[in-house]
């Protein structure tokens, strides 16, 4: 964002009163502050008051920072940082918290427990495990089931408004290793306020795209379709333009993520946005998957582990 502001003849900008050049640099982002406060020490001082980063936080990022007991930071910066490298647990440990980094957008992930899952409760399907590296207290471990149907919610109130969010599962393979998704496809979808906006067929192996690519032969063996590779054969294949879009990409915390679709928040009207993934139709058994949880973000934004 680019802020012009007209001065007296022989006055600069840095002569101004630290309360005027404050207000101003509030009209920017949260990047264009850090590289304002190295122009003079005067700059630095109001780019790293309260004042303009109070600007940069939600308007509720009081009630929602008191539901934590993991911030405290002695400036509104040292928070909005925090808030960007260090998601915090609200609603219980039920969600975490984060902004993005860029423009101070809300970020929430749901946990396992938020989410709908059927046969969740069912030890023989799915089992409730403890993970150092997770977010939350326990993700939810597929075993074996032929029936995939996980759903979440989340309104568009809690959300920035004037922003395009995307909505990711956030999942990885179990030590055992996953099975039963190599050759059947699973269907996400995004829902505002009941009705369908975007729903499309996605592969959850992330070693599929690169079978296609090399042209590597799967075959099954045994009663749940597990697959053995066998030597590939021909040379590399070009990439197809929307074939990463169908599989599931790395994340900087160790896991993979899978994007379920997209949706625009407004503000103003509270709307109920559903997510799903489901695979109820092929009738495979499959297991094998730790789910962390449904993480929704902004998509127009710079994501919140990028580097101010």
């Amino acid at each position: 964002m680019m802020v012009m502001v007209m001065v007296g003849e022989g006055v600069g900008f840095q002569d101004l009163p630290e309360g005027c050049i404050a207000n101003v640099v509030s009209l920017t982002t949260p990047r264009d502050a850090c590289s304002l406060a190295l122009v003079s020490s005067t700059f630095r001082s109001a780019a790293e008051s309260d004042s303009v980063w109070d600007r940069f936080l939600p308007s509720d990022y009081n009630d929602i920072v008191s539901q934590s007991t993991s911030s405290s930071c002695r400036s509104k910066k040292q928070l909005y940082l925090s808030l960007c490298e260090n998601p915090i647990l609200v609603d219980d440990g039920k969600k975490s918290f984060q902004l993005d980094k860029a423009y101070g957008k809300k970020c929430y992930m749901l946990s396992p427990r938020m989410l709908f899952i059927v046969w969740g409760d069912t030890p023989r399907y799915w089992k409730w495990t403890p993970l150092p590296e997770a977010r939350f207290s326990e993700v939810a471990e597929l075993v074996s089931v032929c029936w995939l149907e996980i759903r979440g919610w989340i309104n568009t109130h809690m959300l920035s408004p004037d922003t395009l969010y995307g909505a990711y599962l956030v999942f990885k393979p179990s030590s055992a290793g996953a099975y039963g998704f190599e050759y059947q496809s699973i269907e996400v979808s995004i829902a505002v306020a009941g009705v369908e906006t975007h729903k499309r067929a996605v592969f959850l192996d992330p070693e599929r795209g690169k079978r296609l690519r090399y042209q590597i032969v799967p075959r099954r063996v045994g009663i749940f379709n597990r697959t053995r590779m066998v030597a590939a054969a021909g040379p590399p294949q070009p990439p197809r333009d929307n074939l990463d879009d169908q599989y599931p990409k790395d994340r900087k915390d160790g896991w993979l993520e899978m994007e379920l679709g997209q949706f625009f928040s407004e503000g103003g009207e509270d709307k109920e946005v559903e997510m799903g993934v489901y695979e109820i139709k092929g009738g495979d058994w499959k297991g094998g998957l730790l789910v962390q949880g449904i993480e929704v973000r902004p998509k127009q934004c710079v994501h919140a582990n990028n580097t101010i």
